[in-house]
């Protein structure tokens, strides 16, 4: 029997420890507040447990604006889970350098935090601690809790300023990451369920090839441009079976209920290749639905003319 037999609210797994970011933008979210929060060690760990019937939810980051995918999150999502995207939440990140509290500048010679972070910090790092070590921890409150449980005054943690708070740390230096227009992109994920089009929705979905030859991936793009749907994310990751072996994530307006998504979809299944559907789910955007609106008028325009066409035939 899994834990979630013993609670009447919803489990929820996130990445803990208490006060990375993952808690920042899941507390964004009134409705998962309420949950049954459990904190899990690594990305992997959040998706198998909702992939194992441990948790009926998972909250994980996926995408950043400066340093691109988590692949960690997308690998999971398109080799070892089943699992579909509920909805994305999407978070301003600063970052910041802290240390234990009477720690100066110059005796940091360690720094620790999620790779992700450090390498938004890269430049910031190179000029003001460029003899610093850099480590690589499980989350980047994770690095706040190594530096407070294991004080030797040279260690620091890039994190965000609610893990000081929650460890007791001070902030030797704030808004140290490179780009001041740096965001992250976390996903809910579940066993099953398609949440209804609102209209302002977006489809995640990988490709993989049939065969890898010359213009397959101009034909699966010439398959979106053909019904105006805007394609927001297209990555090339390798499929682990092979050295050249490789699949295409694409994340692209819209939702399956969409006439021309669903089209699209089929299309791309019946011609170029396995389809794995990663979701369609609520997302902010921009013109694209008026453009797609637009589209699907003017295919149930042709359909008609086609129609009137055929009921001219000859019985």
């Amino acid at each position: 029997m899994n834990d979630i037999a013993h609670t009447d609210r919803k489990v929820l797994a996130y990445l803990g420890p208490s006060g990375t970011f993952t808690e920042q933008a899941l507390f964004s979210q009134e409705d998962l507040v309420d949950m049954d929060l459990r904190m899990s060690t690594s990305i992997p760990e959040v998706l198998r447990q909702v992939g194992d019937g441990a948790a009926d939810l998972g909250f994980a980051a996926i995408e950043n604006s400066i340093e691109g995918s988590v692949n960690i999150t997308q690998d999971t999502l398109a080799f070892d889970a089943a699992l579909l995207i509920q909805r994305e939440v999407i978070i301003s990140i600063e970052l910041n350098l802290l240390v234990p509290r009477g720690t100066t500048l110059d005796a940091v010679e360690r720094v620790v935090s999620f790779p992700h972070a450090s390498a938004q910090c890269r430049g910031w790092l190179t000029h003001t601690l460029p003899d610093a070590q850099i480590d690589a921890s499980n989350s980047t409150a994770d690095a706040a809790r190594q530096v407070a449980r294991n004080s030797d005054g040279q260690t620091a943690a890039i994190a965000p300023a609610r893990a000081a708070e929650v460890y007791d740390l001070e902030v030797l230096a704030e808004g140290i990451e490179d780009h001041s227009a740096n965001q992250t992109r976390f996903v809910l994920v579940a066993r099953e369920g398609i949440p209804a089009a609102t209209g302002h929705d977006k489809t995640s979905l990988v490709v993989f090839q049939r065969a890898d030859r010359p213009g397959s991936l101009l034909g699966m793009l010439q398959e979106f441009a053909a019904r105006s749907i805007n394609l927001t994310r297209l990555e090339s990751r390798p499929t682990k079976q092979g050295l050249g072996d490789y699949c295409f994530l694409m994340d692209c307006q819209g939702h399956i209920s969409d006439e021309l998504v669903a089209d699209c979809l089929r299309n791309l299944h019946m011609k170029h290749g396995l389809v794995k559907f990663l979701g369609s789910y609520p997302t902010d955007s921009d013109n694209g639905d008026e453009i797609r609106d637009e589209a699907s008028t003017a295919t149930l325009e042709a359909d008609k003319w086609l129609d009137d066409l055929r009921d001219q035939i000859d019985c």
